[in-house]
């Protein structure tokens, strides 16, 4: 049976079928993604892409595929090689009643851009008490498993939880990826939107009628009673994995996606915790100071008395990734670090 926060989600679809259910289909990440540039492009003029190669080329990984022709230079508007120069006109244009879409090739280049992020983006709304809005979404794509190397497979999402003003989505599946991004582009706010390029060929279900996922709603991907696994982008599929592999050893697992980090969806976690009284916390950034430690503290503070084990965190080790697959595989995440991890939790 679905889960009662998919039910949630699929009941805010504005449009329902004759028979009163959603009528769904199968797409990948990407085509969901740009599925959903497409739609908010004919919807509201005011939306504009802009990023290298994103116009004849359709993005470094096809994202933007066929939209120039659609739209027109003016909307998908292929820029310079400056990250820099991309967010500082996109916060600028945000701030004229725009609402742009700028596209980061890889996680590790918004660093070039952290000052326009960190000080300008992130900041205005409060320095102006609200009389400015950016509403702005710089996408951006994280993770390794595909041998792109130390500079391109960062996963730095904690930097951007870590920063006021900024909201921060890691969606998962391709029916998230198109509903979040959606909200996104119609938010006031400026929203670092944060997918994996391991995640967009693979496939799911997308509504066929008008879909948008609120911010700060977590999805229980597969409901259980012994442990809780929390997992954010590409590792909630190696969690739903461990979960089948556990099942296996008798451990019934719980696997949650809070699939916005900023805002985060802590009832969620609560209340599974509260069920299970044990929880595993899983992302790709490094283990200290990652997204973990602060949902890990919060369980702390908020949920001791449910707890029957300490809380347990798989990350990637603290080193750059290499490029090698090899040693890929051995900084990264793994079923086997998951399963290992929820054992050990369940058996103190």
């Amino acid at each position: 049976m679905p889960s009662e926060a998919r039910n949630l989600r699929r009941i805010r679809c504005l449009n329902m079928s004759s028979e009163g259910n959603v009528t769904m289909k199968t797409v990948t990440y990407l085509e969901a993604m740009r599925e959903a540039m497409d739609e908010e492009l004919a919807r509201d003029e005011t939306v504009f892409l802009l990023g290298e190669d994103i116009g004849p080329q359709g993005g470094v990984f096809g994202s933007t595929r066929g939209l120039l022709e659609k739209y027109g230079p003016r909307r998908v508007r292929q820029t310079p090689i400056s990250e820099c120069a991309i967010i500082g006109a996109a916060c600028g244009a945000s701030l004229v009643g725009t609402r742009p879409v700028a596209e980061i090739m890889y996680f590790d280049f918004v660093a070039i851009g952290m000052d326009q992020i960190f000080s300008q983006v992130g900041k205005l709304r409060y320095m102006s008490n609200g009389q400015m809005t950016l509403p702005l979404v710089i996408r951006t794509q994280c993770g390794g498993g595909r041998g792109k190397g130390p500079q391109h497979s960062s996963s730095t999402e904690a930097w951007f939880v870590h920063s006021p003003g900024i909201k921060v989505a890691m969606p998962s599946t391709p029916g998230d990826v198109k509903g979040l991004l959606k909200t996104a582009i119609r938010d006031d706010a400026p929203v670092l939107f944060i997918e994996n390029s391991f995640l967009y060929n693979t496939k799911g279900e997308v509504s066929e009628e008008e879909c948008l996922i609120p911010f700060g709603q977590a999805d229980v991907k597969r409901e259980g009673t012994d442990v809780t696994i929390v997992a954010t982008s590409a590792m909630v599929q190696l969690a739903l994995v461990a979960a089948e592999s556990l099942k296996e050893l008798d451990i019934s697992a719980e696997v949650i996606d809070p699939r916005t980090l900023v805002p985060l969806d802590m009832d969620t976690i609560l209340r599974s915790v509260a069920k299970t009284n044990r929880a595993v916390i899983v992302h790709e950034a490094f283990t200290r100071c990652g997204v973990g430690a602060e949902i890990a503290a919060r369980l702390m503070e908020e949920a001791y008395d449910d707890l029957d084990a300490p809380v347990a965190r798989v990350g990637g080790l603290e080193v750059p990734m290499p490029f090698a697959q090899s040693l890929e595989e051995q900084v990264m995440p793994s079923v086997t670090k998951i399963v290992k991890q929820a054992r050990a939790v369940c058996y103190r």
